[in-house]
């Protein structure tokens, strides 16, 4: 047995030790679940094996990788205020454990994806009433956030350019267009101009989830921060692993601008979204580079190509990103894509 079989299993047995006050056996079968992009690992605890009398997800995320204080902390104080995440039942941070309320198997993603946009329109509907809920708190529940300042914008970008320009791309900082500084600023100065509220901060399809009732329920919101009023409807409407014609998109941009009343007129709001999708993509690009490179995860790759995509159709809007645009489209689109072909064939050999 290899010593990371060994780590993992005595992870597992600490674990199940800590489960035994809510367990009606000694020894339950611990089912793992679709996890994420961390080093965060789920299990289901099926009804009969607890005394609570329902399905429960464990949540285990290893305190040397992962700090789930904030996770804990958010998900106590949101549920209470009526929130749709997990109910939290039972939790030790300093082991890194949590048992946690089910919301079932079914990702947003995997109920939407074979749906036509007019099947989907009323989950996604339901998704943006329930963000414009998120967005609204007290200033002092929004101060109890950390800020998605200058300084977090700009190393959002850096993802970019250090991981898949650099590491995945081996594109020197010389091979970046001439107005990329410029660009970069003007990206986080129309973030910071917008009305500042509860962001989530990955709120798409992977996290949500449809409840047997047909709700969504919200999850992996450790990483909730005080920022623009856009940032969580681009996550959702223009998904890095989903691609609904635009036309559907603007109309759930149109019914989002209408929940939230955002104080400006339409058009500026539309501008707000443009560029704070193409932060976003910038640094989503940068992350699934990340995943692939430093954490193993072939994954992610599949969905660098639709990313980009969603980066180039906002930058055509702005004629004054033409050289960036064309940049993109001429040189790293072709490339990630050739690229991730390859990887694709390789961990298919393999």
């Amino acid at each position: 047995m290899t010593q990371t079989s060994n780590a993992l299993q005595d992870r597992q047995q600490q674990l199940v030790s800590w489960l035994q006050p809510w367990l009606r056996q000694t020894s339950p079968n611990l089912v793992q679940v679709a996890g994420d992009a961390s080093f965060r690992r789920y299990y289901r605890l099926e009804a009969q094996a607890t005394h609570l009398g329902e399905d429960l997800i464990v949540m285990d995320a290893p305190p040397a990788q992962e700090d789930s204080s904030r996770f804990l902390q958010l998900a106590e104080a949101w549920h209470h205020e009526g929130i749709a995440v997990p109910r939290l039942h039972a939790s030790c941070q300093q082991q890194g454990f949590a048992l946690l309320e089910d919301f079932g198997d079914r990702q947003l993603m995997q109920v939407v994806e074979p749906l036509t946009p007019e099947a989907a329109d009323p989950f996604y509907r339901q998704a943006l009433k329930q963000l414009a809920e998120l967005q609204q708190c007290s200033d002092q529940q929004l101060a109890g956030l950390p800020t998605y300042d200058w300084a977090l914008l700009n190393r959002e970008i850096q993802l970019f350019e250090d991981w898949l320009l650099g590491h995945f791309l081996d594109l020197k900082p010389s091979a970046l267009p001439a107005s990329w500084s410029h660009f970069r600023e003007d990206l986080i100065q129309q973030a910071l101009a917008q009305p500042q509220v509860r962001v989530h901060r990955d709120y798409h399809s992977r996290n949500l989830m449809v409840t047997p009732y047909q709700q969504l329920g919200i999850l992996d919101f450790q990483d909730a921060v005080s920022g623009p009023c856009t940032y969580d409807a681009v996550s959702l409407i223009r998904d890095c692993y989903l691609d609904w014609p635009l036309a559907w998109q603007d109309q759930w941009l149109d019914y989002f601008y209408q929940l939230i009343q955002p104080g400006v007129n339409k058009s500026q709001f539309e501008h707000w979204f443009d560029w704070m999708g193409m932060q976003r993509h910038l640094k989503a690009a940068g992350i699934f580079a990340r995943l692939w490179l430093r954490d193993s995860k072939p994954s992610y790759l599949q969905d660098l190509p639709l990313t980009l995509q969603h980066l180039t159709r906002a930058l055509k809007k702005y004629p004054q990103a033409a050289d960036i645009t064309q940049w993109i489209e001429d040189m790293i689109l072709p490339q990630v894509v050739t690229l991730v072909h390859e990887q694709q064939i390789k961990h298919q050999e393999v």
